[in-house]
C-alpha cells in the first residue's frame, strides 16, 4: 500500500498548514466541502482489508485503518464509508502518518480545536475523532515500548 503522507517533514508543520488552509475559507460550509474534497484524496483500502479486525470501534461510520511500521516510522492506512469522516481521517494521517512514535506520542492534535473542528462537528463525529486519534496514539506508544 502506497500513502501520501507525510505531505511536511513535521507534525508541527502539518498542523501550521492545516490552520493556514483552513483560514481561506469564510464559512463551514466551505470548510465542510473542502474535507470531503480531501477525504476523495485518500487512498481505498484492499477489500482484505475492510474486515472486523481492523474495523475502528467508536465511530457511527464504518472506518477501517491498518498501521505498519516501528518506532522509527509508522505509516497509518484508513478509510471511511463517510466522505467528511474521510476527510477527518485525511486531516490526522496528514499529521501523524510517515512519523515516529516519538513524534507521534508527542503531538497533541491542536488543529482541532484551532480550525473549528471541535465545535462543528456532531458529537458522534467527535467520538469517531476521538477513536481515531487514540487508536494512532495507542499503536505509537506500543511501537515506542512505552505501552
Amino acid at each position: 500500500m502506497t500513502t501520501p503522507f507525510p505531505l511536511e517533514p513535521s507534525a508541527a508543520e502539518a498542523q501550521t498548514a492545516i490552520r493556514d488552509e483552513f483560514a481561506f475559507f469564510g464559512d463551514w460550509s466551505e470548510r465542510y466541502q473542502y474535507l470531503i474534497d480531501l477525504g476523495r484524496k485518500l487512498p481505498d483500502l484492499p477489500a482484505e482489508l475492510k474486515t472486523e479486525e481492523h474495523r475502528l470501534l467508536g465511530c457511527q461510520s464504518m472506518v477501517w485503518i491498518v498501521s505498519r511500521g516501528d518506532a522509527d516510522r509508522l505509516d497509518f492506512h484508513a478509510i471511511s464509508d463517510s466522505a467528511i469522516v474521510s476527510g477527518l481521517i485525511y486531516l490526522a494521517l496528514r499529521v501523524y502518518s510517515g512519523r515516529s512514535a516519538s513524534e507521534i506520542v508527542a503531538t497533541d492534535a491542536e488543529y482541532i480545536g484551532d480550525v473549528g473542528l471541535a465545535k462543528h462537528l456532531s458529537p458522534t463525529r467527535n467520538n469517531g475523532l476521538a477513536a481515531l486519534l487514540a487508536f494512532i496514539r495507542e499503536t505509537a506508544t506500543r511501537a515506542s515500548g512505552q505501552g
